[in-house]
């Protein structure tokens, strides 16, 4: 008997129940088993494939949900939005994914929060920094130099957190710098396979964030900042249609 992905997945030791059917799930969207706008399988359903309970399926769900991949009808069942980009399985382990989306919603919770007081507390010194990292980001989109773009994309977010002058946000990104680089590794990744297209939006995002930083306006900043996360999340599992910018 030849074994699936889906078994494979639902048999790794030490997993986490929920990130083994997130990860199933995902895998079975991206390979086509579930199409775009077909019917997932019923709670019930899913939990005995993956020999779990009906709460485990429900917090995977949840989380697809928060993707946009999947969307839930009363009464009907949940159905797949769109098929993750059929590269994530060339890039990175579908296991990580959830880990990825993990850290997408850590940094959701605390960088804008972050980016809000850098525009109120920064120096000089501090916007010299960012202002910097953002050129260097620049040169290596310009020169297609993915492996200084992430770099550089790390340390725009540790100058951003540093000029929050609060110590315990720049430590929480560091603590989770390894996860983030992964993450942008892999957007990067997908990035270069529809024209290099993406890499400008990011850019585009970065510079709504340095701006709203400059002119010292909080609540920009951090909206700044929250529209860049939510919309990197995404890139990992849409096309490029997403909006390219926004006005504050």
């Amino acid at each position: 008997m030849v074994e699936t992905a889906s078994d494979k997945a639902a048999s790794g030791a030490g997993k986490n129940r929920v990130d083994t059917v997130y990860a199933g799930i995902i895998e079975a969207m991206s390979s086509g088993e579930y199409a775009e706008s077909a019917r997932l399988p019923t709670e019930a359903e899913l939990a005995q494939k993956y020999g779990v309970s009906r709460p485990t399926v429900r917090e995977a769900l949840s989380r697809l949900r928060l993707d946009g991949l999947v969307a839930s009808r009363r009464g009907s069942g949940s159905y797949v939005l769109r098929r993750p980009d059929r590269n994530i399985r060339r890039f990175g382990a579908i296991e990580s994914i959830a880990d990825v989306q993990r850290c997408f919603a850590f940094r959701m919770a605390l960088e804008p929060a972050g980016a809000g007081l850098a525009a109120d507390l920064r120096t000089p010194r501090d916007l010299e920094e960012i202002r910097n990292q953002f050129e260097v980001l620049e040169g290596a989109r310009a020169a297609d130099n993915n492996a200084q773009y992430v770099d550089a994309d790390l340390q725009f977010h540790l100058a951003i957190a540093r000029a929050s002058q609060n110590v315990f946000f720049h430590t929480a990104l560091e603590l989770i710098i390894e996860q983030m680089r992964v993450g942008m590794r892999l957007a990067l990744n997908l990035s270069l396979e529809r024209e290099r297209v993406w890499r400008e939006m990011v850019q585009i995002e970065h510079r709504e964030i340095l701006t709203a930083i400059e002119k010292g306006s909080s609540m920009d900043a951090a909206e700044a900042m929250r529209f860049h996360l939510g919309n990197a999340r995404r890139r990992l599992f849409e096309g490029p249609n997403l909006p390219q910018g926004r006005t504050f």
